[in-house]
């Protein structure tokens, strides 16, 4: 390690910059939730509980936002996929 570093030319903020499609806010989660997606996070052996929540509301919203024939026909397909799988 050196004794001294050159931060000049070094520019404040993430290393990484965020991606665009996604937006910063402040939430307040119950801590119950937010206990139980970090466990699910440990339990899985790694991840980012953030992801995690995310995902599951994608699925939500998306569930709500579809015709319950919709929902019944993939259900169905998802079932018989997984008995023809055993």
């Amino acid at each position: 390690m050196k004794k001294e570093y050159d931060f000049s030319r070094a520019k404040r903020g993430s290393v990484l910059p965020a991606e665009k499609r996604k937006t910063r806010i402040t939430i307040r989660i119950d801590s119950d939730i937010l206990d139980w997606f970090r466990e699910q996070v440990v339990e899985a052996g790694g991840g980012n509980y953030q992801t995690m929540m995310n995902n599951a509301l994608r699925e939500h919203v998306r569930e709500r936002k579809e015709p319950i024939e919709k929902t019944l026909r993939r259900v169905i397909r998802e079932e018989l996929k997984k008995r023809d799988a055993t």
